[in-house]
């Protein structure tokens, strides 16, 4: 049927001829439709030439119907894209992007979109004919399938031998896909995305998507929950941050805190995202980090706090230098913001929530947040000797052990037995009372008032051995003892104990504990825990609001200020040492 009526050469076939030319290539679309056999039939049937012929017809319909049908036959199948560009269609499917009819130019757009689909050289063929200007017209269009198969078609044009980046963003693309980003339509919003990564690859056009406004809507796109938006969204960022000048607006719009706060869908996606962070932070080795300290320091408090959350959140062990964290935190005072905006107790509770958790990645980053270990201040073995001011570890044997005994102190009216020799090293306070003038240096019994037998007896273990088990419900006495007697390695494992067992309910008081028997460790890891558990400690039902962690937080920021900026200066010495 298609052959009689193509026979004719007619491109003004009306009524009765035209209505079947169009039902027949309607009937053809729809038995092609993802059968590939059928495909191959119509080609190996001779159907494809009168198909190319009908398309020059003048009526809309046929005209349309005709496109649909090779845009049908063309998907996926290399040996139909072949016969159908063979025969010269490329021509006048170019001139049908420019119709006026949504219609047409929505089936020719199509129809090109497949030809070049997996296949170079059509591709180069089409570029050469001239698809490009139209197509990006159609970016334009009315109609929104029309809007996104230009933008698909112009993310395959973009990867093409030839500057084609470059050439379809001075052709005027990217404000309408930018525009596209906002779409309420959500394959016009991913295709969009989809092609702005493509042309992202392009330093020049890096800078140039991001100064027209492209970096909201694409963060927009990161924080939806559809897998394929998450996805072209973060390849095209990922471009973006490419190119150095771009971070400085990464980090002033607040791009890099929406970025680690977003819960992506697939792990392509989670992966790509990683990818961004880590190029993001390569680049605060550049000369960029200037421009944007600079910003930082003649910005609003808003302006510093975004730059200065942004800034914390590109820190890890590796990036950047200790001298760089020195000059950001430190010399630039971005701790200072930092410390500041969870100290506020009328901050917002989601900026409060991102500046605690910046100090803690930054607290990671720079190693404050590391824990100490007793191992490093405990001896390793123990020992029968050892000199003046030296710790002599006669082990858990000697323990109230009367044998060798040569002192004995009196607990709760009961005696325990105990040997100066372990008790010279173990501190500052059993040194001065054994070898000093005190009374106790000759005295053979000691009494030792306000302390319970259980908790003594632990302290004794510590001493005698370099370790003791810390329960809970006596970390707080033998903190108390450890401090008295200004044991340290039972002053750690006390701070360990209570470390693990903080909460929200216990954090403040632990942090009060810490400061009263001098234990720093804990009270780092007090405000540490603060940080970390932010969203914990102001979530609803809790007890703590976020201006009542504020307060809290007013309390530990000196000790957390301190900790952080000696890690700092520790790191960045090393670096020079």
């Amino acid at each position: 049927m298609i052959r009689r009526y193509a026979g004719r050469n007619d491109v003004h076939l009306t009524g009765v001829p035209a209505q079947t030319c169009r039902r027949t290539s309607d009937a053809i679309t729809n038995l092609a439709h993802e059968n590939n056999g059928i495909k191959n039939r119509v080609r190996q049937e001779g159907g494809i030439p009168p198909l190319v012929s009908l398309l020059h017809s003048v009526d809309p319909k046929v005209q349309r119907a005709v496109a649909g049908s090779l845009r049908t036959l063309a998907f996926k199948n290399d040996e139909n894209k072949n016969i159908i560009v063979d025969l010269g269609s490329l021509p006048l499917l170019i001139q049908m992007l420019r119709a006026e009819d949504t219609t047409i130019h929505y089936e020719a757009v199509g129809v090109i979109g497949n030809l070049v689909h997996s296949s170079a050289v059509i591709k180069k063929r089409v570029l050469e004919e001239g698809a490009l200007q139209p197509v990006i017209n159609l970016l334009s269009s009315s109609c929104t399938d029309s809007q996104r198969e230009a933008a698909l078609l112009l993310g395959q044009f973009a990867t093409a031998e030839g500057d084609y980046k470059h050439k379809i963003v001075q052709r005027g693309a990217v404000p309408p896909l930018i525009e596209m980003l906002s779409n309420d339509d959500n394959q016009l919003r991913e295709m969009a995305a989809f092609a702005l990564g493509r042309l992202a690859q392009n330093s020049d056009n890096q800078a140039g998507i991001v100064a027209q406004g492209g970096l909201p809507p694409l963060l927009d796109l990161l924080e939806t929950c559809q897998s394929n938006l998450q996805h072209n969204a973060a390849f095209a960022l990922y471009g973006l941050s490419d190119n150095e000048d771009n971070l400085l607006e990464f980090v002033r719009e607040g791009a890099v805190q929406r970025i680690h706060e977003c819960e992506l869908v697939v792990q392509a996606s989670k992966d790509c995202v990683n990818k961004l962070t880590k190029r993001l932070q390569d680049k605060l080795s550049t000369r960029i980090l200037g421009q944007i300290m600079y910003v930082m320091q003649s910005s609003q408090a808003a302006g510093k706090q975004r730059i200065a959350v942004a800034l914390s959140q590109l820190t890890s062990k590796e990036q950047p230098s200790g001298a760089q964290l020195r000059l950001i935190f430190l010399e630039k005072k971005a701790l200072d913001v930092l410390l500041d905006m969870v100290q506020d107790p009328h901050m917002p509770v989601d900026m409060q929530r991102s500046a605690a958790k910046s100090l803690y990645r930054l607290a990671e980053s720079c190693g404050a947040a590391d824990r100490a270990s007793v191992d490093d201040i405990m001896p390793k073995e123990p020992t029968v000797g050892g000199g003046r001011g030296e710790q002599t570890l006669l082990g858990v044997a000697y323990v109230n052990n009367p044998k060798s005994s040569d002192v004995t102190f009196v607990v709760e009216g009961r005696p325990f037995h105990a040997h100066r020799a372990g008790l010279l090293g173990s501190s500052e306070i059993f040194r001065t009372m054994f070898d000093g003038h005190y009374r106790e240096k000759d005295a053979s019994t000691i009494p030792i008032p306000n302390i319970r037998w259980e908790v003594f007896e632990k302290m004794m273990v510590c001493i005698y051995t370099g370790k003791v088990e810390v329960t809970p419900d006596l970390a707080q006495e033998l903190l108390e003892v450890a401090d008295q007697y200004m044991l340290e390695t039972l002053k750690h494992l006390c701070e360990q104990a209570i470390t693990d067992q903080l909460a929200p309910d216990n954090v403040s008081a632990a942090y009060d504990l810490a400061d009263n028997y001098n234990a720093p460790e804990l009270s780092k890891q007090c405000a540490l825990y603060c940080l970390r558990e932010q969203p914990e400690m102001v979530k609803g039902g809790s007890k703590t609001t976020p201006a009542s962690y504020a307060i809290v937080m007013q309390k530990m920021a000196p000790r957390l200020r301190e900790a952080v900026t000696d890690a700092i200066n520790e790191k960045s010495n090393a670096m020079v040492s």
